[in-house]
């Protein structure tokens, strides 16, 4: 086959759109990516993964990339899956990892994203390509569209971290600074359709993200030896990554590749209190969530005042079993030194503020000290600079150090 894809699918009514077409939103709401997964039981099993290159490709039965067309690919292998024995220590939970997307090619989870939305892009013929972005999304969009030739806008506020900014223009894109915030980006990027042709690769705003973030939960499955963790931690801005994750494992229950009864994890989503619309959302028991006013954190990918995923992302942590939470934005700087300084992973921002979470739950209860528990660091920390400024002592002479005061 082809493909093994039948039809997209309206995540808010359940309507059936064609698949060989380009589809965006139905109703301004998601799509779902549908597959025969009959057919795909009948023709691999977990198996015949073992044999095939470590990348997310490797899952190809499960991607809507036809096999005809050549990904375009910048070699995103699996990503490491850490134990954290240390930070585990320190915030109470004895079986605690750490799933490192940072080590992607672009620095962060969104290479498994974008390399997915540029390679369908490339598949229908697109030539050129907007988004709007709290900077890691960009860079990846950049980068993968720079690799196969297509035109990229990118537009992000004007405070993105430094390093983002640069790397989407040292990709070659259209790059432009936005005096507000991402959703300000969208607006921009919504109206310039017409008028620039180009085709909004906004997070949900086309189907194929998901099925590349999904790749995350299918990684952590084949990891894991086929048995799911207990709890995944992860932090939500647009929250293309825990839906993904969520149908991963949804479809991974239908192949019957879990082992035995192994349940599904519970899904926490993390966010700041400076910017929390979906915590807020899942405190007052509603299923969309309200935009989030005066939206500041450090942690750029989490300050999304408003997602068209909202309702999915609900559903998935209140299905799971999970819940939604903010933690204290004034904590998020020594949380991320902290988990760095115990464990040496290059863990940003946002993940930080998972880290946050962990400790709490775990002290209010709702994390038991043996439950398996999963945090994903989605990027590099080398990407916010802006985020701890350091005041390092200078040795002026070289020749005249005191090593007794280096000691102290």
């Amino acid at each position: 086959m082809n493909t093994y894809v039948t039809h997209l699918e309206s995540a808010i009514d359940g309507t059936k759109l064609d698949a060989q077409v380009v589809q965006t939103l139905h109703k301004d709401r998601p799509l779902w990516v549908r597959y025969d997964l009959d057919a795909v039981r009948a023709a691999i099993t977990r198996e015949d993964l073992i044999a095939r290159p470590p990348t997310l490709w490797r899952y190809r039965e499960l991607l809507p990339l036809p096999f005809d067309h050549e990904p375009v690919s910048l070699g995103e292998g699996m990503s490491p899956l850490l134990s954290a024995c240390r930070l585990g220590e320190a915030v109470g939970v004895g079986d605690l990892w750490i799933k490192d997307e940072s080590q992607l090619p672009t620095g962060s989870f969104k290479s498994r994203g974008l390399c997915m939305a540029v390679s369908m892009a490339q598949r229908f013929g697109l030539k050129r390509l907007a988004i709007p972005t709290a900077g890691n999304a960009g860079g990846a969009m950049a980068a993968y569209a720079a690799r196969c030739g297509i035109e990229a806008y990118v537009f992000m506020p004007r405070d993105t971290p430094v390093v983002n900014q640069l790397e989407c223009a040292l990709a070659g894109a259209r790059v432009y600074l936005v005096n507000g915030l991402i959703n300000d980006c969208g607006g921009i990027v919504k109206r310039g359709k017409e008028p620039m042709g180009w085709f909004d690769c906004s997070t949900l705003k086309e189907p194929y993200r998901i099925e590349g973030k999904k790749t995350m939960g299918l990684e952590l499955a084949e990891q894991f030896d086929w048995k799911l963790p207990d709890v995944i931690v992860y932090p939500t801005g647009g929250g293309t990554g825990l839906i993904g994750m969520w149908k991963a494992f949804a479809e991974l229950r239908r192949l019957g590749w879990l082992d035995g009864e192994s349940s599904l994890p519970r899904m926490i989503s993390v966010q700041s209190d400076g910017c929390a619309p979906i915590a807020r959302a899942f405190g007052a028991g509603e299923r969309f969530a309200t935009p989030w006013e005066n939206a500041a954190t450090c942690a750029s990918g989490l300050r999304v005042p408003v997602a068209v995923g909202d309702f999915m992302i609900l559903d998935a942590v209140r299905e799971s079993g999970g819940c939604a939470v903010a933690v204290p934005e004034v904590l998020l700087r020594a949380a991320m030194r902290r988990t760095i300084s115990l464990e040496g992973i290059s863990l940003c921002p946002e993940s930080a503020a998972c880290a946050l979470a962990v400790e709490s739950l775990a002290d209010q209860g709702a994390i038991k000290p043996t439950d398996r528990v999963v945090i994903f660091n989605t990027g590099a920390a080398t990407k916010y600079v802006e985020t701890c400024p350091l005041d390092l002592p200078v040795i002026d002479d070289p020749a005249s150090v005191d090593y007794d005061v280096l000691g102290r």
